[in-house]
């Protein structure tokens, strides 16, 4: 698995822009679950991330980094009157990431299936979002689900029941990243890759956040969208397994987010 390699001589922002879509005030860990997804962004490599949130949570994820720009949406959820704001923010990003504690009011559900529809920017799609979207309106996507959620995206497109071989045709350009232990499985339309790293310990909450954010961060520095899942995958499960090692099944989200450039490494070089 080979990354773009860096250039020596590039400056800020040559190496990715990434917007971050998410929060609700219906969730309390909220702030965390973005902050996560959006700091692992940068711990990829990315240059710049910015997270579009309800002005409670956006100023909750302040107090987590600061490292991390908001922009402040009115109100305590998402909804349609944020859509202009969010669309005009993708304009200057590479990827958009939507999903991370966004709940599923109605007036949400209605943002995302908008969101989906007008985006021009690969996008990588988790959480809450897939019991909003169907796979047919997506497009130049990641999805990421785990098992559960991958059978709620498949109930709410009519697909109940189809295999991954019967579902390769149907993505088009998109890739899903189904997670699971022992295996993770990477499809495209092309292609199925399986990921075996990881370990039990990945069920704490907001390790799903960090492998959307590393995805994010790696398309966003010009890698093609499969070559960065297989990647992220693997990174994502080795920093489980060597966290393992240390603090055995207490790690956190967190404690992942700063081994990402460790693992990374070696994927990574400048030129």
């Amino acid at each position: 698995m080979r990354l773009k390699p860096r250039k020596k001589t590039s400056h800020k922002g040559q190496n990715g822009r990434v917007l971050v879509v998410g929060g609700s005030v219906d969730y309390v860990g909220a702030p965390t679950f973005v902050g996560q997804a959006a700091l692992a962004v940068i711990r990829s490599g990315a240059d710049l991330v910015t997270i579009a949130a309800p002005e409670k949570v956006a100023w909750a994820i302040n107090c987590i980094s600061p490292d991390l720009m908001t922009r402040k949406l009115p109100g305590d959820f998402l909804q349609a009157k944020h859509l202009k704001t969010v669309l005009a923010l993708a304009k200057n990003a590479d990827v958009v990431v939507v999903g991370n504690g966004i709940g599923l009011r109605p007036q949400t559900q209605t943002f995302v299936k908008q969101l989906v529809k007008k985006l021009k920017k690969p996008l990588i799609i988790d959480a809450d979002a897939f019991k909003i979207v169907k796979l047919q309106e997506v497009r130049n996507a990641v999805l990421t689900p785990h098992g559960g959620e991958f059978g709620i995206l498949l109930k709410n497109s009519k697909l109940k029941g189809k295999s991954i071989k019967q579902l390769q045709p149907l993505l088009k350009d998109n890739v899903l990243v189904l997670k699971g232990h022992p295996r993770t499985l990477i499809v495209s339309k092309n292609a199925i890759a399986e990921n075996a790293t990881g370990n039990a310990g990945m069920t704490h909450g907001g390790t799903g956040d960090v492998l959307a954010g590393i995805i994010a961060g790696l398309i966003a520095q010009g890698n093609d969208a499969f070559t960065s899942c297989k990647v992220a995958t693997y990174v994502n499960g080795r920093i489980g397994e060597l966290l393992y090692k240390r603090m055995g099944f207490g790690y956190l989200a967190s404690d992942m987010v700063k081994e990402i450039p460790f693992a990374l490494r070696k994927f990574q070089k400048q030129v």
